[in-house]
């Protein structure tokens, strides 16, 4: 199959419908350009009138030098005065939040689906200009379980959970595949590994180059580069600033600048300590985990590869990481972590506000239900209902006290 199955593309149809934008986030090369070409296409099979413009094509980008050349272009391409307008690629527009809004208080009729990158959120106050005028659909890299579907030709996309627990080798390999060339789709859909370590470097270069240097203006993109493959390095640690600043050569605010800028480009997500007593816990220093783990390897040296190591037990823990924001995204829950000052550390800690589940993650095949200390002092503590220990394939349950641990194969955290 030539294109891989996106899970967000039925709610972006659905909102078709809706006056609002449609506004479609995300890094560079996540496959923004590729669902809009496919959304269009199936506009086309059903003769609703559609209009593609890309603010990357040169001779598109001269229809937004104004609102009036833009809506004159429009008339002419969709003169039934309706139909679905695409915009791709639209941080290359100077205010491109106000121009927005000029053009969606005209009231003209026409539906607007519109997509950029991550700088479109650094650059531009959109959420503002387009207050109550948009929804905001984040598309990121093939996600596992689209990832799954993709590579078993989509024979089990409604019976994952049976796959899973039948092929159990199978599902090892892929997983190993995932964690080692991450889920940016041109990555996915090569065949070898130089082909994608070459299409790894053009994403990277591309977002240094484009959303790092030209968009948000960095006038130190080597010492950029420097923290983020500082940062590849320590997953899943807490973040010594005063180490950072020193081994990059930049200040501590410019330290916490930069990584508040890969944080709204889509490289990396910050993850903060759960805390009560501030005595007794670290509360200041963040953890970071990777949007991409193919992006991560590549950043440290190690894509394609993959050994069983305390590396790969990092890189694991990252990927549960992005399992967990999306199976407890309906929730609205935020997740963390917990660490004290003697040494107790929990991986995860989920903050579903009523309550909390600490989860654990081992990266191996386990065969009895081992709770680390940590764990049990988590529990002791903080008394959860519920908590969970995610590993490859051990399934099982057990009590302590009032508490039922839950011991998880990873893959369980596909289903919601």
């Amino acid at each position: 199959m030539a294109f891989i199955k996106r899970k967000i593309e039925p709610q972006i149809w659905d909102h078709l419908t809706k006056k609002e934008i449609s506004l479609i986030v995300g890094p560079r090369q996540a496959g923004k350009t590729t669902l809009l070409h496919l959304i269009q296409k199936r506009l086309q099979r059903e003769n609703t009138p559609s209009l593609f413009l890309n603010l990357d094509v040169e001779r598109h980008s001269e229809f937004f030098t104004s609102q009036d050349t833009l809506l004159q272009k429009i008339s002419l391409e969709l003169p039934q005065k309706k139909g679905v307008v695409f915009i791709d690629e639209i941080q290359r527009k100077e205010n491109a939040g106000l121009f927005l809004k000029g053009i969606y208080d005209m009231n003209i009729g026409y539906k607007f689906v519109v997509s950029g990158s991550g700088s479109l959120e650094l650059k531009e106050s959109i959420h503002e200009s387009l207050a109550g005028r948009k929804r905001i659909f984040e598309l990121y890299p093939i996600s596992f379980e689209e990832f799954l579907h993709y590579r078993t030709e989509y024979r089990y996309e409604d019976r994952l959970r049976e796959y899973c627990s039948v092929e159990k080798s199978g599902i090892r390999q892929l997983l190993t595949e995932y964690l080692t060339y991450g889920g940016f789709p041109r990555v996915v859909l090569e065949q070898t590994d130089n082909e994608k370590r070459q299409l790894m470097d053009e994403i990277y270069r591309s977002y240094i180059e484009k959303d790092i240097v030209y968009l948000i203006n960095i006038n130190r993109p080597d010492a950029f580069s420097r923290l983020m493959k500082l940062l590849a390095a320590q997953i899943g640690t807490p973040l010594n600033y005063n180490q950072l600043a020193s081994d990059t050569g930049l200040s501590v605010p410019t330290v916490k600048r930069y990584l508040w800028y890969a944080e709204r480009t889509f490289s990396v997500k910050l993850v903060t300590p759960y805390f009560t007593n501030k005595r007794k816990e670290i509360t200041k220093s963040p953890v970071v985990y990777f949007i991409d783990l193919g992006l991560r390897n590549y950043i440290t040296g190690s894509f394609g590869q993959l050994t069983i190591s305390r590396e790969s037990a990092m890189q694991f823990q990252n990927f549960i990481y992005v399992l967990l924001v999306e199976f407890f995204a309906a929730a609205g829950g935020s997740i963390h972590f917990w660490r004290t000052l003697d040494k107790a550390e929990v991986d995860f800690v989920i903050d579903l506000k009523r309550k909390l589940l600490p989860v654990e993650v081992k990266y191996s095949s386990l065969r009895k239900p081992t709770i680390s200390r940590s764990f049990r002092s988590f529990i002791g503590k903080y008394k959860p209902d519920e908590g969970w220990v995610v590993n490859l394939d051990y399934e099982e349950e057990v009590r302590i006290n009032s508490t039922v641990v839950r011991f998880i194969p990873f893959f369980r955290l596909l289903e919601k």
